[in-house]
């Protein structure tokens, strides 16, 4: 278990928007103890991953600054475009996003997602969750029932947030026999003393090279988590406090006022919500891909092919051929119709034309995954190299 199993709250802080796309595969816990700092006692990786079990702390509020670079000029060109290069999306694959952290308690915190000339925020103040978007001066008062958690009332706020939290989290799932953990020494985050935890792939294939995370070593919550692809020396994902303050926050941080002019929309969380909601997340996460697995194997359109950090997702998917004559009908559509029509078109010529004995298709390849589509209706994903891909493809 880790800290944020443990831990609701701190996971609702941010979910793993930039993580769940590269962590595929696990480890068991190697005995090299770290060459810390003098001022720092030696720590193993095994008790490390206790101490982040057990980490606890009352209250912290900080600056989290979360970077990406993974390798797609063209779809983070794309993707500014069609947001009018503000969009959030768009840095989650080239470029950065800053937040401010609160944390009080599981019934006390507060997220604020901040843009160049806006913000947006969610809080949890007890029973009472306000998300807020300062530029549209519209929010949403959700009045949560026992047992409901602040991520069910605001999913949709919360899904570009980043933090080590969960960051880490999704690196710890990770950890099974297919993966080698150690640790390398000490690190200075924000001011304050970490001990760094590496998690890296046995496997060849694996396009990562390995996941760092810095450890707090007084208060044993990660402070930054750096993710890079095979063969760098530069994170391709780094999710990292630039400052943090671990007095608990005053009350005041919670409170919620509308400001003048405003449009708060008022909505409620279903009773059976909240109910299923009180399940274990790690628990109804592997039913869930239980059950998808066993949908997919009885309508034969998805399945995960290998396991760990190579494992590959194959799906039913549109033919090539169709949405190329789906992208040449632009000026018989409607306005809505024409643009999704246009961005189909530029999406499909930032890919790469492949072929080989499995047939032919397009690839998408980015420095941590890479994604084929094959003429015949097929995608596969996974954070493997193209020839991964390749020879899951000639295994129909």
């Amino acid at each position: 278990m880790s800290v944020l199993r443990s831990r609701p709250a701190l996971r609702w802080l941010i979910p793993s928007a930039a993580a769940v796309v590269v962590i595929g595969g696990g480890a068991a816990a190697g005995t090299i103890v770290a060459n810390a700092d003098p001022a720092l006692p030696e720590r193993s990786a095994a008790q490390l991953l206790v101490d982040l079990q057990s980490a606890d702390p009352s209250g912290f509020s900080g600056t989290v600054v979360q970077s990406a670079d993974l390798g797609l000029p063209g779809i983070a060109g794309l993707l500014g475009n069609a947001t009018g290069g503000s969009g959030n999306l768009t840095s989650l694959i080239a470029g950065s996003n800053t937040a401010r952290l609160w944390y009080a308690g599981e019934e006390k915190m507060r997220f604020s997602l901040l843009g160049t000339s806006s913000e947006t925020d969610v809080i949890r103040n007890g029973s009472d969750v306000w998300v807020w978007d300062s530029k549209e001066n519209t929010g949403t008062h959700v009045k949560l029932p026992a047992g409901a958690t602040t991520r069910e009332a605001a999913p949709s706020a919360s899904a570009l947030a980043v933090s080590p939290q969960q960051a880490a989290d999704a690196a710890l799932a990770a950890i099974d026999g297919t993966t080698r953990v150690e640790t390398t020494g000490a690190a200075e985050v924000a001011g304050r003393d970490a001990y760094e935890l590496v998690i890296s792939p046995r496997d060849a294939d694996s396009l990562v090279g390995q996941v760092r995370l810095a450890i707090d070593a007084k208060e044993h919550i990660p402070l930054r988590v750096d993710v890079y692809a095979k063969n760098t020396t530069k994170p391709a994902i780094r999710v990292a406090f630039e400052q943090i303050d671990f007095t608990v926050p005053d009350d005041q941080q919670f409170a919620f006022n509308p400001p003048p002019g405003a449009k708060v929309s008022e909505e409620a969380i279903p009773e059976d919500m909240a109910k299923e909601a009180g399940k274990d997340a790690h628990k109804a996460a592997a039913e869930a891909e239980k059950a998808a697995r066993e949908a997919g194997a009885e309508k034969n359109d998805f399945k995960v092919v290998g396991e760990g950090w190579t494992s590959i997702a194959v799906a039913k998917g549109p033919r090539l051929d169709d949405l190329s004559e789906f992208t040449g009908k632009s000026g018989e559509q409607s306005a809505e119709g024409a643009e999704a029509s246009q961005l189909a078109e530029q999406f499909l010529g930032t890919l790469q034309p492949v072929s080989g004995a499995w047939g032919s298709g397009k690839l998408l390849a980015g420095s941590l995954f890479t994604v084929l589509m094959t003429d015949d209706g097929r995608i596969l994903a996974g954070a493997v190299t193209p020839e991964a891909l390749y020879e899951a493809a000639a295994a129909k």
